[in-house]
């Protein structure tokens, strides 16, 4: 009876083998017919798989093609054009890679390959499309087109941080990316102006990172305690402390023009609170999570924030939402679980709250005039 069983064992054990065998044969290569959705596909079909027109793409393709093409066509190199579509029905879905390397009839590994490769090359137009004001003419229109929401003067830009969600980058400090709503992600600070256009965006800070302490670190802090903005500036939310540039609402307005200040400086600042609604609606990968390596997920945000500046000043229209888009939740619960606000309060190295004289300032010499002229 026992020789019977151990047969029996014998050959399970060495089918097991023969599997493992057979999985480690390479397998033959095989090229399939490359699909061309930008000529096979109509102008709507287009612009729901893939979040732009063809319009669009061409005008994306025409900034970095140099970047993308090989030096030659052997091995059956992909095209530009098929590389960006590739990328972008990434950025459309989220949906894993292999999913868009069988939309593009490509194998996995070739997919993954061209994702990060267009995703850097787009990422690196980042100085030439996402800036605040770099001169004097800039700045004023900038002002302009705040002043024209709701009269906040010499505002250049509104500050927000959201969340974008990411898997778990693994090791010892991984709870550091888990954020305040228990998942992981990439706490992502961003300044737009008025026109619904990311001005600054900062990409690498872990999810459980407040928003101040990310402000405290960046390089804008820094050039606007320099006054290289002259005089200008930031709008934020509870979740900052008030600085000579950056002014948030106040906490419990009495006066006039307190609640006059606090009612214009929300509605002002309301910019950067519909952008992130905006954004993750044109790339849904940022709203259903990015489910790559952590050294991949930064460069994706900032490529589609790049993205995002040159379709809009191209002009090109916001797409619809996709109905065969498979998603866990309605769009509003998605937005939101990207929205985590903590509210600040900064004290100084004797535990006293530090003043708010710049804000004062601001309410007394200004906010408070406009109540007397329009009593």
């Amino acid at each position: 009876m026992n020789a019977i069983i151990e047969a029996a064992l014998n050959i399970v054990f060495e089918s097991d083998d023969e599997e493992e065998n057979l999985e480690r044969v390479p397998r033959p290569r095989f090229i399939r017919d490359r699909l061309e959705h930008f000529t096979d596909m109509d102008d709507k079909d287009f612009i729901r798989r893939f979040r732009f027109t063809k319009r669009g793409c061409l005008h994306v393709l025409e900034l970095i093609e140099e970047r993308l093409e090989y030096p030659s066509d052997k091995n059956y190199a992909v095209s530009p054009i098929n590389q960006l579509l590739l990328c972008m029905r990434y950025y459309a879905t989220g949906y894993t890679q292999i999913c868009a390397s069988d939309f593009n009839a490509l194998s996995e590994a070739t997919a993954h390959r061209i994702i990060h490769r267009v995703t850097r090359a787009i990422a690196s137009l980042y100085r030439q499309f996402v800036y605040l004001p770099r001169t004097e003419q800039e700045s004023l229109e900038t002002q302009a087109g705040f002043y024209s929401i709701a009269r906040f003067p010499r505002v250049i830009g509104a500050m927000d941080c959201t969340h974008v969600k990411i898997r778990s980058p693994g090791g010892q400090y991984a709870e550091y990316y888990r954020n305040r709503k228990s998942y992981f992600s990439l706490n992502v600070q961003a300044i737009c102006n008025s026109k619904l256009e990311f001005s600054d965006v900062v990409a690498r800070w872990p999810g459980s990172v407040f928003d101040q302490t990310i402000f405290d670190s960046c390089r804008q802090r820094a050039k606007f305690e320099a006054n290289d903005y002259r005089n200008t500036f930031l709008l934020g939310d509870g979740a900052y402390a008030c600085r000579t540039y950056l002014m948030p609402p106040m906490d419990n307005p009495v006066e006039p023009e307190e609640i006059l200040y606090n009612e214009s400086q929300i509605r002002t600042r309301n910019p950067v609170e519909r952008i992130f609604g905006v954004w993750k609606r044109r790339f849904p990968v940022l709203a259903l999570g990015i489910n790559v390596s952590l050294e991949n997920c930064m460069p994706i945000i900032i490529a589609t924030a790049v993205l995002f500046n040159i379709l809009r000043r191209a002009n090109d229209p916001q797409p619809g939402d996709d109905p065969a888009l498979r998603l866990p939740a309605p769009w509003e619960a998605l937005i939101e679980r990207g929205q985590i606000m903590r509210p600040y309060v900064e004290h100084n190295r004797n535990g006293r709250r530090l003043t708010d004289l710049p804000r004062r300032q601001l309410i007394n010499d200004y906010f408070k005039t406009l109540v007397e002229l329009h009593p």
